[in-house]
């Protein structure tokens, strides 16, 4: 399924997604093929959030395209 069908079936709704097929452009993953799991209660998307599994994503239909902004160099360095 497409994002937009997502964002039509489910509007303006935190979704939990998998993310079957995307291509990248620069340091950025974008969605091309989805499978919708379930919505997700505003309330529970913390929560939510930091439980999903690899290979899943909670967004919000809201974005016009699912995005994931990649970080190519993990490693923060913080001095005292």
């Amino acid at each position: 399924m497409k994002w937009q069908e997502v964002r039509e079936l489910y509007p303006s709704q935190f979704v939990l997604v998998s993310i079957l097929d995307y291509h990248l452009e620069g340091d950025k993953k974008i969605a091309d093929e989805v499978a919708p799991i379930r919505t997700i209660p505003e309330e529970e998307v913390n929560k939510e959030f930091f439980r999903v599994e690899e290979g899943n994503i909670v967004y919000h239909t809201s974005n016009d395209n699912l995005v994931i902004h990649l970080r190519r160099d993990p490693m923060i360095r913080v001095s005292l």
